[in-house]
């Protein structure tokens, strides 16, 4: 009798344990929808595809981000990376994103855009000032701007800090490194010039390929990194939903399963023509 009431005892905590697991899962999710809203498949003349991955497979939510705007310049995106994990990461997240959700439309180029960026975050993190152990205030974003205009065929980008795009051409895979990069956001009092913008062509069938840290910090168990130009280079023929398919199953079985960082992924894709 003993034994049976324990089972009994057992499994009604273990069912409360999954209705209170699966709370959290669907409290994560709407969470994560708030903070990283869906991107459209389309946006003019540009297909575009993400990935998100959090190191915390409970809560599915973490510190990287990116978004993707159709504005009177074309179509902007974003991609970021927050210094640390948990809450307060994505709170900074939040922050970000509100503010480029509502500057990018009617900044005129990329480096007010990132200027403004800045301004927000900087004073987000003033808030905090004497908070003991919340670090907000040295919390820095490392991000990249990136502006795909109507009608010329070319991609602007502004690195703040940032790993750089790959961009796919033609079956290449080419890194685009900033010639001159900027300070992560929330550090913009070592910026002593105006933000530098880089320019690349970029036709139509290209793909450019943004992504955090967790990507090509991903290891092996041998410790070497995940090479992500070299495997790229093996999809460089598909779309941007089959590539970043791929991405997501190599990076899961070159860690063993074992991801321990945030992930994110945007892949943009030229469409031919103009759109209506």
């Amino acid at each position: 009798m003993a034994v049976a009431a324990f089972s009994v005892f057992l499994n009604r905590l273990l069912d409360r344990r999954a209705h209170q697991l699966l709370q959290v899962r669907s409290v994560a999710e709407a969470a994560q929808l708030a903070v990283l809203h869906p991107i459209p498949r389309h946006l003019g003349h540009v297909t575009l595809e993400s990935l998100s991955l959090a190191a915390a497979a409970e809560a599915r939510i973490g510190g990287d981000l990116y978004e993707a705007i159709r504005t009177p310049h074309g179509v902007r995106l974003l991609i970021g990376d927050v210094r640390g994990k948990g809450l307060l990461a994505v709170q900074t997240a939040a922050t970000l994103l509100s503010a480029f959700r509502e500057a990018a439309h009617d900044a005129p180029d990329l480096p007010h855009l990132a200027r403004r960026l800045e301004t927000s975050v900087s004073r987000y993190a003033s808030q905090y000032p004497e908070v003991p152990g919340s670090e907000i205030a040295e919390r820095f974003i490392t991000a990249l701007l990136a502006e795909i205009p109507d009608d010329e065929p070319v991609v602007r980008t502004v690195t703040c800090g940032h790993p750089p795009p790959l961009l796919l051409h033609r079956g290449e895979v080419r890194e685009l490194p900033a010639a001159a990069p900027s300070p992560p956001l929330n550090l913009g009092m070592l910026v002593s010039d105006e933000y530098h913008v880089d320019l690349a062509p970029f036709h139509p069938g290209d793909r450019l390929r943004l992504y955090t840290d967790g990507v090509t910090e991903t290891r092996y168990r041998t410790g070497d990194f995940y090479p992500l130009a070299e495997r790229i280079r093996l999809w460089s023929g598909e779309g941007p939903h089959q590539l970043l398919e791929h991405l997501h199953r190599d990076l899961v079985a070159y860690s063993g399963g074992e991801l321990d960082d945030d992930i994110a992924a945007l892949v943009a894709r030229r469409r031919p023509g103009l759109p209506a």
